[in-house]
């Protein structure tokens, strides 16, 4: 009987064995490692060389990669490691943003947005504007909701060519007992009512010198929204808003599978504060990494001195550096010209109908910053926007060539929203790098066409293809909140050059899809100098990754935006997503993209009604050699209404089902 007993119990001991998914036997071992993982099972992307190389597995050993080739000589040398199985999802480096505003990102997501176009956040979509009434409209319901006579009410997302006019004196009858300060698109300006200005204590004697504030207005801008900053950062950085703000920035990253930011230009008005409530958010060790490049200017002004400032920076890595958080030695960030949501940049040829460009740094300030940190052997960062303010960046480091020559300074221009084939000749002759942001484009080309630039300009911003074509080093950045921090995003806007209205423009300077995901990994750890560190799937580097429902070299590239991001692996944590719920019939609940948008006006456009439309209520989308849509909307008479709109590759439309009256609410 015992003997009986001794063989059922060795019997289901070995079944068991068998059947654990997460252990891996070897010798007659069932002990696994769990400082090693093998992933394998999809597509594997390196992103190493000159095209898609693919690997059949990967192997982290604690936060490092050690193995990237074939899995069963993966699992001969790892027996024991846990396997990962992608189960068909595609696997990359971890995408890195470059060029990103914890603080913007904190006090946006904190505060309220109303913004030309949609808003994704972790609770939504926040809806665009865009005309004055529906922006005023707007104003007045968010100081109903959201104002109180104790605290700011920050209202981001403010654009004069969509939302018109806008000053003191509206704000005040807005807002007569709240303090509200409007934030411009740009967060390069701001417009403050009589209660903010005086909770925020501003006096108008502190900046009757200052071309860059109107107080009539109240409005700062460009320098002098940077000099009255530091007194706005106690409501800027409250820190029970700021911290929510942080989460739903932590939020966002972990959606678009980004696992290294990098925030050019640190600290913006106060470097303990902003400091310490960042390392607090990364104190609960989310899946992704923090870097820091000082802001030269900022520290300038506060340290008193040029030089002061210097001893500051270079005292700071030893003193701020933590397992999550960085900041990049002997790097600095300066600022040229204004901000092309503003239409401050500098042009070379005049704005179409009034506008001026602005100069964030004084000329020979901004000189003299450049030839300091240049000759103290510094990588520099530039906020350089038109024509004219690149060309001053340009001119000066060929003096400084000319005088002190540096081999390999990679000095990088920032933002590049409009610059010429002389001038990407030109900073290829000069080693000059770039980082640019591509949504300016999808944002801002249609409404520019019209006012400010004029056709010509617009439909050639960010003309990404003549620095490919130079060979010029480039990576793409959101800097939140200019645009969605949202790689994929600026992926397809590069590889379609598709507006916010549909439109395609300047068509001949798309770029390849395998260049647009190099400069979200490898060409992205380059502008940063960590391509030593990650950017690509190579053994030594950290073990950071991003998986995707869908592998980008195998879509539609008008699709590449719409792939799911399953979840992150940052130095082997895993961190999946929520997934899109699935229906019967391959349909999947969807958020309101400006395809959906358009499809629902196509469908108003063919109803006899007068009724406006007032939201949509859901949409469902399935994938069929293009998409269907299924739409519910609600119309300002109460009627909700369902309709389904085919949207083929190339964008045409074709309504399949007729929009049908599902109910009305009384």
């Amino acid at each position: 009987m015992k003997t009986k007993l001794l063989i059922m119990a060795m019997a289901v001991f070995s079944l068991f064995s068998c059947n654990n998914p997460n252990k891996k036997s070897a010798n007659n071992s069932t002990q696994t490692d769990s400082t090693q993982t093998i992933y394998y099972g999809g597509d594997i992307i390196t992103m190493e060389g000159d095209k898609p190389e693919y690997a059949g597995a990967v192997v982290r050993q604690n936060d490092k990669i050690v193995f990237v080739g074939k899995k069963d000589e993966a699992e001969k040398q790892y027996p024991n490691a846990v396997q990962y199985d992608l189960k068909g999802n595609t696997m990359m480096p971890g995408f890195i943003e470059p060029h990103l505003h914890p603080l913007i990102a904190a006090v946006v997501l904190s505060g309220d947005i109303i913004a030309p176009h949609d808003w994704n956040v972790p609770e939504g979509v926040k809806k665009g504007v865009g005309t004055h009434e529906e922006f005023i409209k707007r104003l007045k319901e968010s100081v109903a909701k959201n104002g109180k006579k104790d605290d700011i009410l920050f209202i981001w997302g403010y654009h004069q060519l969509w939302h018109g006019k806008l000053n003191r004196k509206i704000l005040n009858e807005i807002a007569p007992d709240v303090p509200v300060v409007v934030l411009h698109r740009s967060f390069h300006e701001a417009f403050f009512n009589d209660k903010a200005i005086e909770m925020v204590n501003l006096k108008e004697a502190d900046y009757k010198k200052n071309p860059q504030v109107d107080w009539d207005d109240g409005h700062f801008f460009e320098g002098g929204w940077m000099a009255m900053a530091p007194k706005l950062s106690k409501y800027m950085l409250n820190q029970k808003k700021y911290a929510k703000g942080l989460e739903d920035m932590t939020a966002l990253m972990e959606k678009n599978g980004i696992t290294t930011i990098d925030e050019p230009g640190f600290p913006n008005v106060d470097f303990d504060m902003e400091y310490n409530l960042l390392k607090a958010e990364m104190d609960k060790n989310p899946p992704y990494e923090v870097y820091n490049i000082l802001n030269g200017t900022q520290l300038t002004n506060m340290k008193g001195s040029i030089e002061k400032a210097t001893k500051f920076m270079e005292s700071t890595p030893a003193k701020y550096d933590t397992k999550n958080i960085k900041i990049l030695p002997k790097q600095v960030k300066l600022f040229a010209d204004g901000a092309i949501y503003s239409l401050a940049m500098q042009m070379k040829e005049p704005y179409t109908d009034g506008f001026k460009g602005k100069w964030m740094t004084p000329l020979a300030l901004f000189e003299k910053q450049m030839n300091y940190f240049w000759d103290r052997g510094y990588k520099i960062h530039i906020h350089a926007n038109g024509d004219l303010g690149i060309q001053r960046c340009i001119d000066i480091t060929r003096k400084m060539m000319e005088r002190n020559p540096r081999k390999d300074h990679h000095l990088t221009l920032h933002h590049l929203g409009y610059f010429t084939a002389d001038q990407a000749d030109e900073m290829k002759e000069l080693g000059i790098e770039t980082s640019v942001n591509p949504y300016y484009l999808w944002a801002l080309s249609d409404k520019y066409s019209e006012y400010g630039l004029g056709e010509k300009r617009a439909k050639n911003l960010v003309d990404m293809k003549l620095l490919v074509d130079m060979g010029i080093p480039m990576s793409f950045h959101s800097d939140f909140a200019m645009a969605p921090a949202e790689p994929l995003t600026l992926v397809w806007t590069a590889v379609n050059r598709v507006t916010s209205e549909g439109t395609k423009i300047t068509q001949d300077q798309r770029i390849d899809v395998f260049t647009a995901m190099k400069v979200i990994t490898i060409a992205a750890a380059h502008t940063l100098e960590l391509n030593n560190k990650t950017g690509s799937i190579k053994v030594g580097k950290d073990a950071n990754f991003t998986i995707l429902a869908e592998n980008p070299f195998k879509v539609d590239p008008m699709h590449i935006k719409d792939i799911f991001v399953v979840g992150s692996i940052y130095h082997g944590r895993i961190h999946l997503n929520k997934q899109p719920r699935q229906l019967a019939g391959g349909w999947s609940e969807t958020q309101v993209t400006p395809e959906v948008e358009k499809a629902l006006n196509f469908v108003l456009q063919q109803m006899n009604t007068s009724a406006k439309l007032d939201k949509i209520v859901s949409v469902k989308t399935q994938i069929v050699k293009g998409r269907n849509y299924a739409i519910d909307f609600q119309l300002d008479n109460g009627e909700i209404w369902n309709t389904v709109v085919y949207v083929d590759l190339g964008g045409s439309m074709k309504i399949t089902k007729v929009a049908t009256l599902k109910k009305k609410i009384i």
